[in-house]
């Protein structure tokens, strides 16, 4: 069986793991568990790539524990029921389970009493934010630690530890093509020696150039699985961006979900920004994202690209307003909470009292609409970002003035 790269590369002591130096650097927590000799059941989790496995490897190699690896998905209620039973035969076991988070319950049951009495210690590892996505009762026998991004130094290096390595022998590779692996990994350090590992055996002489490395993948790898941490992050980040008028970041966000192929999230991203964070500021955006939509629809991938772009441009750098949604929460609170009231006689179904405003000057005449109870309550705070808005203001003042003056 050959081994990819990936996995020769691994290294037998936390010393020598590449990056996450605030778990395994020098007097860090991971590093004084080992050093002590005491190892406790944990939850490594972060992107992909950057060292969950290798840190929980690591750990049991140093350590020199009995130890086995499962998949939470992959591995069947009875691969668990033999991990259970060596622990029993020989005093103890380290599982290091892959996929935490799709561990389903009679999985969990089974391991429970277990991880309580100290039989299984328990190296979980998930891309999931277990705080989410983790069962309670496993989440409380463990310790959770996250693992940060690779930076491109660390990338790098583990590169030319690859390079200087006994597994590529006679490798000659040009600095340039370094640089774009690195580029081209996303801070995923698996992917960058699987890369680096096929552009060595795609060629006669071992020799390495950029060019190599280009027709073989000159596709980004970034993190983002739809059913995981990483979708919902750039979605928050997409509309956020477009909320702060950063039309940059809301341009690069755009793309990475564009990449993605999820156009339907961008769709309801994009209409309910267009609410949500512009509203009354610039109420032509509703339809204009609309459009945006059916226009995406008829088009298609690739060429959907480009009304998305003119849309997000305008969106991130229209003035922004919540007014008319914060009012309407502030609303519905009074409602839960009980602050509310009978609706005025004079506008009942029933009414015959009732002041057609049409029949009035300006279409309007003072009368009273909320209950007797909250019927100076103000909910509306008008916002100034816009001409819009302001027009808006303009007559809202307009009219409590005149409620004022006819009241006086």
């Amino acid at each position: 069986m050959n081994e990819p790269l990936a996995v020769k590369m691994r290294p037998k002591k936390t010393s020598d793991v590449i990056g996450q130096s605030h778990l395994v650097g020098e007097k860090k927590i991971i590093t004084n568990m080992v050093n002590n000799k005491r190892l406790f059941s944990m939850i490594l989790y972060g992107k992909p790539g950057i060292g969950k496995t290798t840190i929980a490897t690591a750990i049991v190699e140093e350590l020199e524990l009995r130890h086995r690896f499962l998949n939470a998905v992959i591995n069947n209620k009875k691969d668990f029921d033999v991990v259970i039973e060596e622990a029993k035969l020989y005093g103890g076991i380290v599982l290091i389970l892959d996929e935490i988070h799709r561990m389903n319950k009679d999985k969990q049951d089974l391991l429970l009493p277990y991880l309580e009495n100290g039989l299984i210690t328990l190296i979980g590892m998930t891309t999931s934010n277990p705080y989410h996505k983790i069962n309670p009762a496993i989440r409380s026998r463990c310790q959770i630690f996250e693992l940060k991004e690779l930076s491109e130094e660390e990338i790098k290096l583990g590169i030319k530890k690859a390079i200087q390595s006994p597994y590529l022998k006679e490798i000659d590779i040009e600095e340039e093509a370094i640089d774009h692996i690195v580029t081209v990994s996303g801070g995923d350090l698996r992917a960058a020696y699987n890369l680096l590992e096929v552009a060595y055996y795609s060629t006669s002489d071992y020799h390495i150039t950029s060019e190599l490395i280009k027709n073989i993948n000159n596709k980004p790898v970034f993190f983002h699985d739809k059913n995981e941490d990483g979708h919902y992050d750039v979605i928050s980040a997409f509309q956020k961006s477009i909320r702060g008028s950063d039309v940059n970041a809301a341009l690069h966000y755009l793309a990475r979900l564009i990449e993605a192929e999820d156009l339907d999230i961008i769709y309801r991203r994009m209409t309910v920004i267009a609410y949500e964070d512009i509203g009354l500021a610039n109420p032509s955006m509703g339809p204009k994202v609309d459009a945006c939509i059916n226009a995406c629809e008829r088009l298609g991938l690739p060429e959907a690209r480009i009304p998305l772009a003119t849309t997000v441009v305008e969106l991130a750098l229209s003035p922004k307003s919540n007014s008319a949604h914060i009012a309407l929460d502030i609303a519905l609170n009074d409602i839960r909470i009980g602050f509310t009231g009978n609706v005025p006689d004079h506008i009942k179904t029933t009414s015959r009292d009732y002041k057609y405003p049409h029949d009035y000057p300006n279409a309007w005449v003072n009368q009273q609409y909320l209950p007797d109870k909250i019927k100076d309550k103000k909910y509306y705070v008008p916002k100034t970002t816009s001409k819009y808005e302001m027009s808006l203001k303009n007559v809202y003042d307009n009219i409590e003035n005149a409620k004022r003056t006819t009241n006086q």
